[in-house]
């Protein structure tokens, strides 16, 4: 709690991907993978005014969308992701992101923790903690976990940060992980959290 407390004093508690739907959020999400969300918020501004419903990537030629996204990484495999998923959700869920951890994680292209940001930032709704590898190094360095794989890491942080926080907790430890916390050179003298380090001065 004293974690949380300290970051939500440095950090908002949200994600930096720009989005106003649900669906946005989850067309984003499978562009970030392995890629800078400035990047990606500088395609999705265009990509939204030229699609904006399930039914728009769905009914659109493959090409198009892989023109539209051509910019960030692995673009051609990440077309094919977001074509599938809108036909699925048009298919299968009235055009509607769906709002449990199961059947989210099942779209192509979206893991257990794209599943559990999309829940938390979309819908408010705890189900998980989304561990990226911010989330991983960070939580590490502070002693919480020893895991190296991010699901065994999960279940751990599950038993120790509050149900109602797990959200929170994983937006907090990101932006912690990407401006202070960083793989290299880690920004000690700018941390909330130096003096609860273990890892302080290593």
């Amino acid at each position: 709690m004293e974690i949380i407390e300290r970051l939500e004093k440095k950090f908002p508690n949200r994600l930096e991907l720009n989005f106003n739907t649900p669906f946005e959020l989850l067309v984003a999400v499978v562009l970030s993978a392995q890629e800078r969300d400035e990047k990606v918020n500088k395609v999705t501004g265009e990509l939204f005014k030229r699609f904006k419903t399930p039914k728009d990537f769905a009914e659109a030629d493959l090409e198009e969308i892989e023109r539209s996204i051509s910019s960030v990484s692995f673009y051609r495999n990440k077309a094919k992701y977001i074509k599938e998923i809108s036909s699925l959700l048009v298919e299968k869920y009235n055009g509607e992101v769906p709002k449990s951890l199961k059947e989210l994680s099942q779209l192509p292209g979206v893991g257990r923790k794209s599943a559990n940001m999309i829940l938390y930032n979309a819908f408010g709704v705890n189900e998980g903690i989304a561990v990226d590898r911010h989330v991983l190094r960070v939580s590490q360095r502070l002693g919480l976990t020893k895991q190296q794989k991010p699901e065994k890491a999960e279940q751990e942080l599950m038993k120790i940060v509050p149900r109602e926080d797990w959200g929170k907790f994983s937006n907090l430890m990101i932006l912690l992980g990407r401006y202070i916390c960083t793989a290299q050179k880690p920004k000690h003298w700018e941390c909330p959290l130096y003096d609860l380090c273990p890892s302080k001065d290593l």
